[in-house]
């Protein structure tokens, strides 16, 4: 894998550039959708790539470990050929997953015991085998084993923890380069910040996963309940010093306004499973802001959906149609609704990209911002 910078804003910290992986080339600031066990919730992959115009999507470890499992995906030829995407994938190492379970699972120096949130069955996670399981299933770019830690969280505890989290990166390194990719082409493991809000750890952590010399660093254990100030706070902190030559990934981010904003502290990829799940729920973002269909004062709106976005569900249907889907519980709505809010996600990074490379980043910004958070 390979990153270069294009472009950089002279207002603020972001930058435009190019991931280069060996399933596509990924431009920055990017937005992954979220596959978790292999499919875009009420997204065609056909959808995903001609009319959202995505470029990488993630799925997740622990739940293609728990189903359809690794024998099928290994059959498979790996994740890309299972689902039909030749497009990049990345997979979290699922220790956002366990760290959900609760009181399903144990955190230990050697790993995490934990049941299966399916089943109850009994299965064990370290950073030796979380390595091999991302190996098995083929994703572009692979995550460190960690703990995230929730919020609020006692420092001793954020302390042991990012500790802890730091030898299994150790161990996940030494695991990565031990073993060879599965499938013929190149896997970049990509380590994860930890530190909860306390500045000292925060910065701790970011200068030992600079000295790992990945190829690109994730951040992590935000966005899980914090004020969105106390995010960008710690956010500005580690981009500060995690290396300006690879991609950032602020990990489950978040709302179009979080996004923007951490764009301009230097923020290269994103995820959130906000826009799909909002979606299915009613709630669109739009070029003018959010809207809930399930409002009575859309039911004789026949306006399209968003003029402003160039993707067929935005332009074809009207919020009165949608809004009749939706109410009527019917699937197509689900569908509509969650292609609108991924086309509308995707069109935000690549103007925050175009604006970038224009020098007028910061002024549309701080105006975007105020948009994107307006219910209408």
């Amino acid at each position: 894998m390979q990153f270069k910078i294009t472009s950089t804003d002279q207002n603020s910290h972001a930058r435009a550039g190019t991931i280069f992986t060996d399933h596509g080339e990924i431009p920055t600031p990017i937005f992954m959708p979220v596959g978790t066990a292999g499919s875009v919730k009420a997204v065609h992959q056909r959808e995903l790539k001609d009319d959202i115009k995505s470029k990488i999507i993630l799925g997740n470890t622990y739940h293609l470990y728990l189903r359809p499992g690794l024998e099928i995906l290994e059959k498979a030829g790996g994740l890309h050929p299972f689902i039909g995407w030749n497009g990049p994938i990345l997979t979290d190492s699922g220790g956002y997953q366990v760290y959900s379970l609760g009181e399903n699972r144990k955190i230990t120096e050697e790993g995490v015991v934990f049941k299966s949130h399916i089943d109850g069955s009994k299965h064990t996670f370290t950073p030796e085998n979380v390595v091999d399981i991302q190996r098995l299933i083929g994703a572009d770019i692979i995550m460190a084993f960690d703990e995230c830690t929730p919020y609020p969280c006692e420092y001793p505890y954020a302390k042991k923890s990012m500790e802890m989290t730091h030898r299994w990166l150790t161990r996940c390194i030494n695991r990565a380069n031990a073993t060879e990719p599965k499938y013929g082409y190149n896997q970049s493991l990509f380590p994860i910040v930890q530190g909860s809000i306390y500045k000292d750890l925060r910065i701790q952590s970011a200068e030992f996963i600079a000295s790992q010399n990945q190829q690109g660093n994730a951040i992590g254990g935000l966005s899980v309940g914090e004020p969105h100030e106390m995010m960008y706070e710690m956010t500005e902190l580690v981009c500060g010093i995690l290396p300006a030559d690879k991609p950032r990934y602020l990990m489950g981010v978040g709302t179009p306004e979080n996004i923007l904003e951490s764009i301009a502290l230097g923020i290269d990829m994103f995820d959130c499973v906000m826009p799909t799940r909002n979606a299915r729920n009613g709630m669109l973002f739009t070029t003018q802001g959010i809207i809930n269909i399930r409002n009575e004062k859309w039911k004789d709106d026949l306006n399209p959906i968003d003029i402003e976005l160039d993707g067929y569900v935005s332009t074809t249907y009207s919020k009165a149609y949608l809004r009749h889907l939706i109410i009527s519980k019917e699937i197509l709505g689900a569908q509509i609704a969650s292609i609108h809010n991924l086309t509308f996600y995707l069109w935000l990074v690549r103007e925050a990209r175009k604006k970038i490379e224009e020098g007028a980043f910061t002024s549309w910004k701080n105006k975007m911002v105020k948009i994107v958070s307006n219910r209408l």
